[in-house]
């Protein structure tokens, strides 16, 4: 019989729910080392191996969140226990984990790590000898809450805050709601058999094989018993017999020798430098991962896109000697929010994610806006449609390849997208070209232009027009079209070097459509901060414009190429509401 439970209120069940949360995130980095220490070509075996043990422990680490929402528990990934040193110990266990290229010493330890428990073993739920006796703990847990305290008030957590249907690559596996015991024993279930096998005994983990399709997915530990002993499982075998399947062989001498547990190099190397932009970009993924799991689960697909996206910086650093016979290696530092800068507080500001997207906080309003145009497509004004629902931090695509603009959805790890941005731009007075006139002075920096052409006019542009701005009509006329000028690469005052005159514009962002449908700039008012993936501030203007196509040779920003590539985007259905502005 199962000794009597120790998780018997509902703190020590989110209490464990959180240690889960740390556990599943404690295999990524040894994961994630191992994976990028191969090439896909010369081991395509144990790419396919890791890669989707990876994908599936991602997954993991949702089912955990969504099960301590789901109990009224808050996720916490951002904190600097999350990346203790390594080698480290798992989480309220006492197996050791490393950070190694893959090899025979990284495969032991994958194996301890989802080794199953045996069939008759007792729940664990501290100093846990297999993570599916500690599941088993959590379940009993789950059990005995619901029949002291029935299940509406174990399970009162806010179901908004549950995240599902993202799709993780390499997987069969399933990310599914939690509002229930019954729901919650299934998340369990995905998690313990994904790992260790159906019922303690089975090689096969319930789900269909996505690269076998001849066969049922074989679980995490015997998927790394098929890579110690180089032969797959098939139909059949049991974890008596082995696998008895065909066999394969690895190559070994390809594996990027990394150092074990690499420590960080010294300050200004070009080692150090590379380490410390790998973790920047960890811990903002542990940042996102923290905003999706506690009210904001758009930004999951946001996160696992950058998680992708982690390659090439991971690849960069691992190619580099280290003059010893081995290859620099990853370090997992924990990087602290006020070092950052960008993911402190709850300022209203847009930050721009390394070949990712815009992340927005502050609960900035978001809104269409659509040009007007004369029957010659000459520009008009700008009519503003109704508002765009968002959560208070959200993700918008700056790739152009989102299926579900303006929002990311990871798409752009997807892709490849390259998003490096332009030298950081002189501020607008050093840039500015004036042209004068009668009552107004005009200033233009032509760098900014996004080819509105509100500048234009039906026949003449403004730099002609100012000659006649004696005439205050023509002068009125002249402040409109400069006002309407998106990204501000136009402004004016009453006389050269006085005051800038800025139309009242208020906090927000707003997605452009011009003439024939032709989607374009994002258009952020009322001086939003914005900055850049490499840390450095955009000048803070009343107006500018960020590009979202993807093609732009001045990114962030918008320098109108939307225009030659003819950018278009599916947007809802308009309505007749709605203003000019």
């Amino acid at each position: 019989m199962p000794r009597e439970t120790r998780i018997d209120t509902l703190d020590s069940l989110r209490e464990h729910l959180q240690w889960a949360i740390e556990l599943e995130h404690a295999t990524l980095p040894p994961y994630l080392c191992a994976l990028y220490s191969l090439d896909p070509e010369r081991n395509p075996e144990a790419t396919e191996v890791l890669g989707s043990v990876f994908a599936e422990e991602m997954l993991h680490l949702a089912l955990t969140a969504n099960l301590l929402n789901a109990v009224g528990g808050q996720p916490r990934l951002d904190t600097p226990g999350m990346l203790p040193p390594h080698p480290r110990k798992l989480p309220h266990s006492d197996l050791e984990l490393s950070l190694l290229p893959f090899g025979p010493q990284a495969l032991e330890m994958f194996l301890r790590l989802e080794q199953p428990a045996p069939p008759d073993a007792p729940a664990q739920d501290d100093h846990y000898q297999t993570i599916g006796q500690f599941y088993d703990a959590i379940e009993q847990g789950l059990r005995h809450l619901c029949r002291q305290l029935g299940e509406q008030e174990v399970f009162c957590g806010d179901p908004a805050r549950q995240v599902t249907g993202s799709h993780f690559r390499h997987t069969a596996g399933s990310l599914f709601a939690v509002k229930d015991l019954k729901s919650a024993l299934g998340a369990l279930e995905e998690i313990v058999e994904q790992g260790e096998g159906t019922a303690r005994g089975e090689v096969w983990d319930g789900d269909q094989d996505i690269f076998h399709p001849d066969r049922d997915e074989v679980a995490h530990y015997y998927r790394f018993q098929e890579l110690k002993l180089g032969r797959r499982y098939q139909r059949g075998d049991t974890p008596q017999s082995g696998p008895t399947g065909e066999t394969f062989s690895m190559n070994l001498a390809t594996v990027r020798p990394m150092r074990h547990n690499p420590q960080p190099a010294d300050p200004g190397s070009t080692i150090r430098k590379a380490q410390d932009e790998f973790n920047h970009t960890y811990c903002a993924i542990l940042h996102l991962l923290e905003q999706a799991f506690n009210g904001n689960p758009k930004l999951l697909s946001v996160a696992t896109g950058t998680m992708y996206a982690l390659k090439a910086q991971a690849l960069a650093l691992m190619g580099m000697p280290d003059g010893e016979g081995t290859t620099a290696g990853l370090t997992f530092e924990y990087v602290a929010p006020e070092r950052r800068r960008w993911s402190v507080g709850d300022q209203r500001r847009i930050v721009v994610l390394r070949d990712g997207p815009y992340v927005v906080y502050g609960g900035i309003p978001l809104r269409r806006k659509r040009k007007i145009v004369s029957s010659e497509n000459n520009a008009l004004t700008w009519k503003t449609a109704d508002a765009i629902a968002t959560e208070d931090t959200y993700a918008l695509c700056r790739c152009g390849h989102s299926g579900a603009k303006p929002f990311c959805d990871g798409t752009h790890a997807v892709v490849g997208f390259v998003g490096t941005e332009s030298p950081v731009m002189r501020p607008y007075e050093e840039l500015q070209h004036v042209h004068d006139g009668a009552g107004i002075s005009a200033q233009r920096v032509g760098e900014l232009c996004i080819h509105a052409a509100f500048c234009i006019g039906r026949t003449r542009p403004i730099a002609e027009m100012l000659a006649d701005t004696g005439d205050s009509d023509v002068r009125s006329n002249v402040m409109g079209r400069i006002d309407h000028c998106p990204s501000g690469s136009y402004s004016y005052t009453l006389e050269r070097g006085g005051d800038p005159i800025e139309p009242d514009l208020p906090q927000a962002i707003s997605v452009l459509e011009e003439e024939d449908e032709l989607a374009s700039a994002l258009w952020v008012t009322g001086k939003v901060p914005v900055l850049r993936a490499d840390g450095q501030p955009v000048e803070t203007r009343n107006r500018m414009t960020l590009c979202r196509c993807g093609h732009s040779g001045n990114k962030p920003l918008c320098d109108g190429t939307h225009r030659k590539i003819d950018f278009r985007e599916e947007i809802p259905a308009r309505t007749d509401e709605g203003n000019t502005s």
